[in-house]
C-alpha cells in the first residue's frame, strides 16, 4: 500500500534532485567497462546533510576511510550500504577530485502513531500489532508492514474487505506523524458450507461436525459464520476426527475452496474430501517383550472386540488401560506401541499392542510460562507425572488436553525438551490466559413460572484457584430463586471435586393452593470410581414451609394440604449418594450412549422428618440413517418410604412437564378435591418411560431448527403414611397416562429451545392436561 505524503509536491521535487544527482553520480562512476578498474583515492571526505548521525558512523557504514584507495564498484558498494542502512530517504555520493561529498537526507523521526475509522478493534490492540514506535526513525518499510499486519487483524475477524493505508504528516525539526487509516468493511459470512465427495454423511450432518458455521438468523450475534482463514485448518482437523472415529481411517481433505460474492460481502466454501472405506477391527493382540510380565493378564484388560467399528481412540483407551496396570505391578518404561496392520480384503485392521521396555527417561522438571492469574499447582495438578517419575510421551499429551479443555487458556502448548542430562526431560507448558468470569443478565419465560428476569455471575477460575463459584438471582412471576455454588475440582489434589451449595426458592405457583420458602444447605464430593463410572455422596440440611395465601382469604385448601401447612417449617437432615454410569464419552461406538443413575438420601440424622428416597433413571440414545435422525429412550422411576415426621407434598414427587410431557406441574397423580378444593398431593412412588425421535425438516441448516415426535408414559401414585383425614381423595391407585406430541427444536444464542405439542391418549377425568410448552431443551 502506498504512502500518501504531505506536501507532495516539494517531497517530488527533492526525491527528483536526488535521483538526478544519483545517477549522475553513477554515470561518471561508471562509464563503461574500462572505467569499473579505475581507482580512486580522497584526502578528504565531506559528508553533508546529516543532523542526529555523527559523520564517523556514516563513514563506517559507508565502509569508506580518508586515504584509503578505492575502486568504483566499492564505491557503488559504499552507496548501497548507506542506502539499505535504513536510516536515510536519499543517499548520493559523489568525487570531486581528492574530495568524497557524501550527501544525505536523514529519515524523519516518527513523533506520534495514530489510528483512525477503528471501531471494531481499539487502538490498544492495534499498539500491539505495529513495529513503528513514537521517537525513534520512521520507516517506510515497516509502515508498510504495520498496515498489513493490522489488515491480517480485521481478516481474522471476519472482515477480509478491510483496507489499511498508512499516511504520513510532516512536521518541523525533521519529525512526522504516522496516522494509519483504516476502512474496517463488513463481516464477511459464510453463505454457504458445502461438500464435495461425501456419500456416507449428508452435508448438514457434516456441517454440524465443523467449528465454523454457515450465516443464519442470529448472524449479528453469532461470529462463528464470519470467515476466517485460519480456522480452516482446524475444522479440517475436526472432519478427519469424525470420520476416524466412524472407521474411515482413510478419509482426507483434498482441498478447500472459498469463493468470494460479488459484492464481497460474503464467501461459499467447499471442502472437496475422499471418505474412502469403513474399517472394522480384526484380531486384538498382545505381543510382550518384557521379562517378568504375564501377558495373559493384560490381554484380559482389552476392551476391544472383532468387529467393532474401528477408533482410534479406543485403540488410545486400551494403552491407558495397560500403561495404569503396569504401573500397579511396578513396571516402569513399559512402552506400548500399537501395530496396525491393514486387510483391505475384510476392511478389517488387525491390532497388535507391542509391549517393549523403554529407555530410561525421567521427568525432570515441569517449567510453566505464561499464566499471569492461574496458579502454578492448578496446571500442575493436570499432570499424572511429577518430577523424578519416569517419562511417558503419551501421558504428557494426555495432560496437555486436560489442560486445554479447562477453559481457562486461549491457547496452551506443552512440549517436552532434553532436561540436564540424555535421561533426563524438561516438560515446558506455555500458556495464553483468557477472560473466566462473566456477569449475565437475562429474562426468562416458562409456562410453570411465567416471566422473569435473572442475574448471574460465574467465575470458572476463581482467585486463579481452578475453582468455580456462581451466584445467581432469578426472579418470575411464581418463583423467585437466590443461589451460591462453590466447586473445588480437584479437593486435596485428588481427582475429587468437593461442591457447596445454598439455596433459596419461594415460589407462588398457580398450580398450587399455597407458596413455599426452601431452604438448602448441601456439601457434597463427587469422584470417579471406574473409567465411565463417577459417585457422588452428600450431606443436606433443607428446611420447608408450606404458607397459607394470605391474598386469597375466600380460597379453601383441602383437608389434606391444610393438614400439611398446619405442620409448620419443618428441617429434614439427610446423608445420600448418586452413582453414575455414562457411555456417551468413552463408548464403543460414538453413534450411541447410555446413562445410568441411581441415588438415595437417609434422613433422620436429627431433623423433623425421617425418610428414604430412592431415585433410578436409565436413558440411551442412538443416531440412525447415517446420523440424521436420533432415537432416545428413558425410563425412571422413584420411591419414598417414610418412617416418621409429616409427609408432606413438598417431599413427595411431583412429575412436572419435564418428567411426564403433556400435563401441568401436578397435573397427575392423586388428589384431594375436599371443600371444593382441587390439589394435586403428589405421590410416593412414580414410573416414567420417554420415546422421542429428532430429525431434520428440510429447512435450511443455519436457522437451526429441527423436528421430532415423542411418546411418554407414565404414572404416580400411593399415599402411604400421608395424613388425608377429612380429604376426597382420588387417584390413589394410579393408572399409566399415555400421551403423543410433535416437537420443534430450535437453537438460538440464548440457548436450546424446544415447543411441544401434545395429546393425551389415555388420562383421568381429574387430570390438568397442558397441551403446549415451551422449555429450555436439555440432554438425557
Amino acid at each position: 500500500m502506498p504512502i500518501e505524503w504531505a506536501q507532495r509536491s516539494k517531497v517530488s521535487k527533492t526525491l527528483r534532485g536526488a535521483s538526478l544527482c544519483v545517477m549522475l553520480s553513477v554515470a561518471w562512476l561508471v562509464p563503461g567497462s574500462e572505467a569499473q578498474a579505475q581507482q580512486y583515492q580522497f584526502n578528504t571526505v565531506v559528508i553533508e546533510g546529516n543532523q542526529r548521525i555523527n559523520d564517523g558512523a556514516i563513514l563506517t557504514r559507508a565502509g569508506i576511510g580518508r586515504g584509503q584507495t578505492v575502486s568504483g564498484g566499492q564505491l557503488n558498494d559504499a552507496y548501497q550500504n548507506l542506502q539499505n542502512s535504513g536510516l536515510f530517504e536519499s543517499v548520493a555520493i559523489e568525487p570531486r577530485g581528492g574530495t568524497l561529498v557524501i550527501t544525505v537526507v536523514e529519515l524523519p523521526t516518527l513523533n506520534r502513531v495514530s489510528f483512525e475509522g477503528n471501531r471494531r478493534i481499539k487502538d490498544e490492540m492495534l499498539e500491539a500489532l505495529i513495529g513503528s514506535t513514537e521517537r525513534r526513525v520512521f520507516n517506510p518499510t515497516q509502515a508498510e508492514a504495520d498496515a498489513a499486519a493490522i489488515a491480517e487483524a480485521y481478516s481474522n475477524e471476519g472482515r477480509l474487505s478491510a483496507r489499511v493505508q498508512p499516511r504520513v504528516i510532516r512536521r518541523d525539526q525533521n519529525r512526522v506523524d504516522l496516522v494509519f487509516e483504516i476502512f474496517e468493511g463488513d463481516n464477511v459470512e459464510i453463505e454457504r458450507l458445502s461438500f464435495v465427495g461425501n456419500r456416507v454423511y449428508s452435508d448438514r450432518r457434516l456441517r454440524r461436525v465443523l467449528g465454523t458455521k454457515q450465516a443464519g438468523l442470529f448472524r449479528r450475534l453469532i461470529k462463528r459464520d464470519t470467515f476466517v482463514e485460519s480456522r480452516v485448518e482446524a475444522d479440517k482437523q475436526m472432519l478427519r476426527d469424525f470420520y476416524q472415529s466412524r472407521g474411515y481411517v482413510d478419509m482426507r481433505t483434498e482441498a478447500v475452496n472459498a469463493e468470494l460474492t460479488r459484492e464481497r460481502d460474503g464467501v461459499f466454501v467447499a471442502y472437496n474430501i475422499t471418505e474412502g472405506q469403513q474399517f472394522r477391527f480384526g484380531t486384538v493382540s498382545l505381543d510382550n517383550e518384557v521379562p517378568g510380565l504375564d501377558a495373559a493378564a493384560y490381554r484380559k484388560i482389552l476392551k476391544i472386540r472383532p468387529g467393532v467399528i474401528y477408533s482410534p481412540s479406543l485403540v488410545e483407551n486400551d494403552i491407558a488401560r495397560i500403561e495404569r496396570q503396569a504401573i500397579r505391578d511396578g513396571i516402569d518404561f513399559l512402552r506400548v506401541e500399537p501395530v496396525i496392520e491393514r486387510n483391505d480384503r475384510d476392511l478389517a485392521l488387525n491390532v497388535t499392542y507391542k509391549l517393549t521396555r523403554g529407555e530410561r527417561i525421567f521427568v525432570e522438571r515441569i517449567d510453566i510460562e505464561g499464566n499471569t492469574t492461574t496458579l502454578d499447582r492448578v496446571i500442575r495438578r493436570e499432570f499424572d507425572s511429577v518430577e523424578g517419575d519416569p517419562f511417558n510421551p503419551r501421558e504428557i499429551r494426555q495432560a496437555a488436553e486436560r489442560i486445554r479443555a479447562l477453559g481457562y487458556f486461549e491457547g496452551a502448548e506443552v512440549n517436552a525438551r532434553q532436561g540436564s542430562s540424555s535421561e533426563q526431560v524438561v516438560v515446558d507448558v506455555d500458556v495464553v490466559e483468557q477472560p473466566t468470569g462473566s456477569l449475565n443478565f437475562g429474562g426468562s419465560f416458562s409456562n410453570n413460572d411465567g416471566i422473569g428476569v435473572a442475574v448471574s455471575f460465574q467465575e470458572d477460575n476463581f482467585m486463579g484457584r481452578g475453582q468455580s463459584l456462581n451466584l445467581s438471582i432469578s426472579t418470575a412471576e411464581d418463583a423467585t430463586r437466590y443461589g451460591i455454588n462453590f466447586v473445588e475440582p480437584k479437593f486435596l489434589g485428588r481427582d475429587v471435586a468437593l461442591g457447596f451449595k445454598l439455596d433459596y426458592a419461594e415460589t407462588n405457583s398457580s398450580y398450587t393452593s399455597y407458596d413455599t420458602e426452601r431452604l438448602i444447605l448441601q456439601p457434597s464430593l463427587r469422584f470417579p470410581v471406574s473409567e465411565n463410572g463417577r459417585m457422588a455422596v452428600r450431606y443436606t440440611l433443607e428446611g420447608i414451609e408450606m404458607i397459607d395465601r394470605d391474598e386469597a382469604p375466600d380460597q379453601t385448601n383441602s383437608a389434606t394440604i391444610q393438614n400439611e401447612i398446619d405442620a409448620g417449617a419443618l428441617f429434614s437432615s439427610s446423608v445420600g449418594y448418586t452413582y453414575t454410569y455414562d457411555t456417551r464419552r468413552t463408548g464403543l461406538d460414538p453413534t450411541q450412549g447410555m446413562l445410568f443413575e441411581f441415588g438415595q438420601d437417609f434422613a433422620g440424622l436429627g431433623g423433623d422428618n425421617s425418610f428414604i428416597k430412592t431415585s433410578a433413571k436409565i436413558a440411551g440414545e442412538k443416531r440412525i440413517f447415517n446420523e440424521e435422525v436420533t432415537l432416545r429412550a428413558t425410563l425412571e422411576g422413584g420411591a419414598l418410604a417414610w418412617n416418621s415426621g409429616t409427609n408432606r407434598a413438598v417431599d413427595r414427587f411431583i412429575l412436572g412437564p419435564s418428567i411426564m410431557r403433556g400435563f401441568e406441574p401436578g397435573g397427575i397423580g392423586p388428589r384431594d378435591q375436599s371443600n371444593g378444593a382441587d390439589d394435586p398431593l403428589g405421590g410416593n412412588l412414580y414410573a416414567v418411560a420417554r420415546f422421542e425421535a429428532e430429525f431434520p425438516l428440510g429447512l435450511p441448516e443455519e436457522y437451526g431448527i429441527s423436528g421430532g415426535v415423542f411418546y411418554d408414559v407414565g404414572n404416580l401414585w400411593d399415599l402411604s403414611d400421608v395424613n388425608t383425614t377429612g380429604g376426597t381423595i382420588v387417584g390413589e391407585g394410579g393408572s399409566f397416562r399415555h400421551v403423543v406430541g410433535v416437537s420443534v427444536f430450535w437453537d438460538t444464542p440464548l440457548g436450546p429451545l424446544q415447543f411441544n405439542v401434545s395429546e393425551a391418549l389415555k388420562k383421568e377425568s381429574f387430570d390438568k392436561e397442558q397441551s403446549f410448552e415451551i422449555t429450555l431443551r436439555t440432554t438425557f
